[in-house]
């Protein structure tokens, strides 16, 4: 199939906030010839994620910069079209590492080898890159590791509406806390109220946002699953009760800053964790990939049982991913998001 054409966004230049016109370049390149122990896949759902906006500067992460002039890194799911080896045939699904772009060359032998997927897709393809992908394990896991949840304590969720933080949230209330989330409109918390069953949301974009938290938060706050950093995340921890856990799952806030001058601004409540005796653990869910079967089968549970709802939003076409990924940090978004690239 070497007549086909793949189009992928390369890194040209390494951004100073968000996505600009000059950071990815849109090229169209023949699609290589596989080999033995190889196949090839077209990319039909791409996965968007604020880590995708970390991996385009030169900030220290848990993974390397992407080089310039390399396809851009980020997670996909993916169809099989050929095969040259015996474990995977055409029509099979791989999902992994797959790139910004519409076809990749499936080889045990990269770094982060792409994951064959059960046949039948157990769950519709989008969900497998949300409640059921990686977004929805990152949830599973801060809150089975490091949250130590109990019934009738209370969890503060930021960034709420987003793919990972609706999923915590829902955890949260399965297991018998309240929990109060952080989103960034009026409509996006009457949802996460009325759908998902949250306790109370508070719109972090009103003027009185800090106010309308303490009133969520009477009894304190005894675990906080922080998707956001900055302002937010230092008056949660005003709010922290004793022995408070703080499940440091990501700081959306701050990753555009990452790559211009001395890049984000730091927290300035920590020492809250000293008064109140309380932990802050960060984890990545790429280490714990000998997990991932527990955490689907406990979410699958969740759906079966009409006790994780979730949200999408997907966008048509490759060429629009920059535009998107942009809009992710202006909370354009609801649930998880997806570039429907073919």
């Amino acid at each position: 199939m070497s007549e086909l054409t793949n189009r992928c966004y390369r890194l040209r230049n390494r951004p100073e906030r968000l996505v600009t016109d000059d950071v990815l370049e849109l090229v169209e390149e023949p699609v290589p010839a596989i080999g033995p122990g190889q196949a090839l896949a077209r990319t039909r759902y791409l996965s968007l994620d604020p880590s995708n906006r970390i991996w385009m500067s030169e900030a220290r992460s848990y993974l390397p910069p992407v080089p310039i002039g390399d396809v851009m890194r980020g997670i996909g799911i993916c169809e099989v079209i050929e095969s040259e080896r015996d474990d995977i045939k055409p029509g099979d699904f791989v999902t992994g590492f797959s790139g910004w772009q519409e076809y990749v060359v499936v080889d045990d032998a990269d770094e982060f080898p792409l994951t064959v997927l059960p046949a039948p897709l157990p769950a519709p393809a989008p969900a497998l890159l949300g409640p059921l992908g990686h977004t929805g394990i990152t949830a599973y896991l801060g809150i089975e590791d490091i949250a130590d949840l109990k019934p009738g304590e209370t969890m503060v969720v930021s960034a709420a509406a987003g793919a990972v933080g609706s999923v915590a949230a829902q955890i949260g209330k399965a297991r018998g806390a309240r929990v109060v989330g952080l989103a960034g409109s009026d409509d996006k918390c009457k949802h996460l109220v009325d759908q998902f069953g949250l306790d109370a949301c508070v719109n972090y974009k009103a003027k009185d946002w800090r106010e309308q938290l303490d009133a969520a938060t009477p009894d304190g706050i005894d675990v906080d699953f922080e998707n956001a950093g900055g302002e937010i995340m230092d008056h949660v921890l005003r709010r922290i009760n004793l022995g408070a856990r703080i499940v440091l799952c990501g700081m959306i806030s701050q990753y555009t800053s990452y790559g211009d001058g001395d890049g984000p601004a730091g927290q300035r409540e920590i020492a809250q964790l000293i008064m109140r005796r309380a932990t802050m653990r960060g984890f990545l869910v790429l280490d714990h990939a000998d997990r991932f079967p527990e955490a689907i089968e406990y979410l699958a549970g969740l759906l079966a049982k009409g006790q994780l709802q979730y949200d999408e939003t997907i966008v048509e076409g490759l060429e629009n991913a920059p535009q998107a990924l942009n809009d992710m940090f202006s909370g354009a978004n609801i649930g998880k998001l997806l570039i429907k690239v073919s």
